[in-house]
């Protein structure tokens, strides 16, 4: 079993969240990677092994692994499978960059501190919803 498996292996979804089971997983992996646990390398299980183990429709684990790929996040390598491609520093790299683009027009527009982390709470929690 690979570290990706094992990882995953212990986790499941939460069927009362309000949070799509795909958008679940995907930052679930998306944490595993940018905290280290799964190292960049590190091989997932597949699309149908996952999908089983969570009980969950084969589509709703590839639109996961889709969007993590679309992102940069992991790499699908044909029958090799999905690997881990981008390491926490990446990601959290992407953030920062995001961060300070904000914060810039946050500053050019005169915005307060408080009003513009509300903004940035209210936007991450409809990102998680919607």
């Amino acid at each position: 079993m690979s570290s990706g498996e094992t990882v995953l292996a212990r986790w499941s979804p939460d069927d009362a969240s309000s949070v799509p089971p795909f958008e679940q997983i995907r930052v679930r992996i998306l944490d595993l990677a940018a905290s280290g646990e799964l190292a960049v390398g590190a091989r997932l299980p597949s699309v149908r092994a996952l999908a089983g183990r969570l009980g969950l429709a084969v589509n709703t684990v590839a639109r996961a692994y889709r969007e993590l790929e679309q992102a940069g996040i992991v790499r699908t390598q044909g029958r090799a499978g999905t690997v881990i491609a981008a390491a926490g520093d990446e990601l959290l790299a992407q953030v920062a960059e995001a961060a300070a683009a904000y914060a810039s027009v946050v500053s050019r527009h005169g915005i307060a501190t408080d009003r513009a982390l509300d903004l940035v709470r209210a936007a991450i929690e409809g990102s998680r919803t919607g």
